[in-house]
């Protein structure tokens, strides 16, 4: 036994000992390095053993299994076989990885030390990350929740994604440095309700009412021109140019597309324009520019059933709108009850930019385009 290591006395010729550690030189090696004049016979044990190391070698290498007769002769070709199945990618401590693999599973948030490598000397290489999509839901909450034994303590601990990260930093900056107040006002959307069937009907498409909702924004913040606005630090700067922030959300957490230049299209361009940013978020194909340039947002929760929320505002914008649901409620008309359906919108409102008064007046307007639709054409 040296260092760690056995070997049987017969196979080694000559034992080194350097620094810390112990290099035993075993026979055929210096055999090779200073010519053999053992007898014939020996001569011809050792061509069996180097035969024996390349059909090893040959077993290693990705390709079709060695057939059984090949192999059952000694076992170590047996082991040879068994090595790839234990190959994470490692040598001496090193991880063994293409620079696209690496790239790939960054993105892709998985772990390089559980992928199987199939390259040359187990290297992970871009078709095994690809083929690890399938085993990723295993990593899931769901499907460690149900594992769950009741009345035993457990955990996740799962690593922050680059969006919830850059989430997480926005979002608590704006918090702790725009000082935020809160504005809310109950809109009764009956006529809208009625107004947006016939559009339907007309347009032959769906158009949601968060699509209308963007549009009348949009009117809002053109006769409000004060609320459409950044704080810069030594100055505000007021926008003529109205793009508004529509927030999504996605399995990662939330993506805000702009629609630029929303009091300018209509509402079935404004329609198009969300399907078409949803659909993009869902295949995470969205692009830089998509994300660029708000300078209003809105986030609707109303089609899960919140009926009122508040939200952070997204900077660089001075105000974020949250739409809640619409509900039929009791009203009060013309002193008589009736039913009504009433939605509740949440105006957050950076101080430092926007005034109460400011703020009001928009909610003002919106309420009022929203009750009467037709101030919308205008």
């Amino acid at each position: 036994m040296f260092n760690g290591h056995s070997k049987p006395a017969q196979d080694c010729l000559s034992i080194v000992r350097f620094y810390q550690d112990t290099v035993i030189f075993e026979r055929h090696w210096l055999l090779h390095l200073c010519g053999d004049y053992r007898p014939e016979a020996a001569k011809e044990e050792v061509k069996k053993e180097e035969a024996l190391v390349k059909e090893t070698k040959k077993e290693e290498t990705p390709a079709q299994p060695t057939p059984a007769s090949e192999t059952k002769p000694t076992p170590e070709p047996k082991a040879a076989e068994e090595a790839p199945k234990e190959n994470t990618g490692a040598e001496n401590g090193r991880l063994m990885a293409s620079p696209l693999a690496k790239k790939m599973a960054e993105e892709k948030g998985i772990a390089l030390e559980k992928v199987s490598g199939s390259g040359d000397s187990g290297r992970i290489v871009r078709k095994d990350i690809e083929n690890y999509k399938e085993a990723a839901p295993e990593k899931s909450l769901p499907a460690s929740a149900t594992q769950a034994v009741p009345g035993k303590e457990s955990y996740q601990d799962v690593p922050l994604s680059q969006m919830r990260k850059t989430i997480a930093r926005r979002l608590s900056e704006s918090m702790f440095t725009a000082p935020h107040f809160y504005l809310t006002v109950d809109i009764n959307m009956g006529r809208l309700v009625e107004a947006r069937k016939k559009l339907n009907d007309f347009l032959g498409e769906k158009v949601s009412y968060n699509d209308i909702i963007i549009r009348a924004a949009a009117a809002a913040l053109r006769h409000n021109p004060k609320v459409n606005a950044s704080w810069l630090g030594d100055k505000i700067r007021y926008y003529d140019h109205i793009h508004i922030g529509v927030a999504i959300a996605v399995e990662e957490g939330l993506v805000v597309p702009v629609i630029k230049f929303a009091d300018t299209k209509g509402i079935s361009t404004i329609a198009g324009e969300v399907k078409d940013f949803a659909e993009k978020a869902k295949n995470k194909k969205l692009q830089p520019q998509d994300f660029e340039g708000n300078t209003f947002t809105i986030s609707n929760l109303g089609m899960f059933g919140i009926e009122e929320f508040t939200a952070i505002i997204n900077p660089p914008d001075a105000c974020i709108m949250a739409v809640g649901a619409i509900r039929e409620t009791p009203i009060v008309i013309d002193g008589n009850i009736q039913v009504g359906s009433m939605m509740k919108v949440t105006l957050s409102c950076d101080h430092r930019v926007v005034d109460g008064a400011k703020g009001a007046k928009f909610l003002q307007t919106f309420k009022q385009i929203l009750e009467e639709p037709v101030i919308i054409l205008a």
